[in-house]
């Protein structure tokens, strides 16, 4: 066969990077494509999938350190998360939480549940004992049969700070505190200039035949990873298809106040703006294909003439199934891109 991936012993190699909510929710449905496409013989998948996953919105409090985008995605693929809530772990309490409040400690707009609370203590323990980031997700991800290789962006803390009229803040406080209403004006996120892609990260895309982008936040979530200097570069030299799949649907965020973080850099929330700003890697851009939702099918034109096969596809991810089926066209339309090796 020419283009496309094959259908071989080995299964494709496939990187997705993601974060937030709806990133734990498609790399779930990735796994679940993966499997029905090229099963092996075990109940699993040939494929081998790694996610590069975001850590911008680390962050420290009360002495421990807290991987909010890694954590959701080992719950989500482990099948322990809150489905109800969307984040931290399924029948949580929070005993701790309230005897912090009680001694005024930490933040009583941030909720830490008693179960999640064994994760970032076993991670702080470990950071203390000189483990690197990508050693403390490895082994945090080892709990559960995953399927998936997470791999951190960086192994150096680069959490994210925002400016308002109020002055500087960690993304934290004003994504959960305030709700993303205070009008950002930018963001920043201390030495990720100097930061460098955490091992294996390059290599993976390097090597990959799909790369996807899923609908995580273009600015926070997957906005950080490809600004660790080296990362951007390897998609754009990738030797497989690069799909990326909108967070915006009519106009709105799937989830979450992504159009908060889009006027801070100045963009529309629409699908189109979007993928726009990630470009076609044909004109020096990222990517090769933008999914969208049916509901922006009209906007599908002025993406393919700025070089962006934009295929149009229900977005929204219910249920497994739904997120299956999402993923599986994005695979589908990387195998159908001219960027794509056999």
């Amino acid at each position: 066969m020419t283009g496309g991936v094959a259908d071989t012993s080995d299964g494709p190699r496939i990187v997705v990077l993601a974060g937030g909510v709806g990133g734990s929710k498609f790399v779930v449905g990735v796994r679940e494509a993966a499997r029905r496409r090229w099963p092996d013989a075990a109940g699993g998948t040939r494929a081998e999938i790694t996610g590069i996953v975001n850590t911008g919105d680390d962050l420290w409090l009360s002495g421990l350190r807290l991987q909010p985008d890694v954590d959701s995605m080992i719950y989500a693929l482990a099948g322990v998360n809150d489905t109800a809530r969307g984040w931290g772990r399924e029948g949580e309490s929070e005993r701790v939480a309230t005897e912090l409040q009680a001694w005024g400690a930490g933040w009583p707009w941030f909720t830490l549940g008693d179960l999640d609370l064994g994760a970032h203590i076993a991670r702080t323990g470990w950071l203390r004992d000189g483990a690197s980031v990508t050693e403390v997700v490895d082994r945090l991800a080892s709990r559960w049969p995953l399927g998936i290789r997470l791999l951190p962006m960086t192994d150096t803390e680069v959490d994210t700070h925002v400016f308002t009229a109020r002055g500087r803040m960690h993304f934290q406080e004003w994504w959960t505190r305030h709700r993303a209403t205070l009008p950002a004006q930018r963001f920043d996120a201390p030495g990720i200039a100097q930061s460098v892609p955490a091992p294996g990260v390059v290599d993976a895309l390097s090597a990959a035949d799909v790369i996807l982008f899923a609908p995580s936040n273009p600015v926070v979530s997957l906005g950080p990873i490809l600004s660790v200097p080296g990362i951007a570069d390897a998609v754009r030299a990738a030797p497989g298809a690069v799909v990326g799949v909108s967070p915006i649907i009519a106009g709105a965020p799937v989830r979450g106040m992504a159009d908060a973080c889009l006027a801070a850099i100045g963009l529309a929330a629409t699908a189109d703006a979007v993928g726009h700003h990630y470009g076609a890697r044909a004109a020096g851009g990222l990517l090769d294909a933008w999914l969208i939702a049916e509901e922006d099918a009209s906007l599908a034109g002025g993406l393919e003439a700025a070089g962006l096969r934009a295929p149009v596809h229900p977005l929204w991810m219910r249920d497994l199934d739904t997120a299956t089926a999402l993923a599986a066209e994005a695979l589908h339309s990387a195998e159908l891109d001219a960027h794509q090796t056999s």
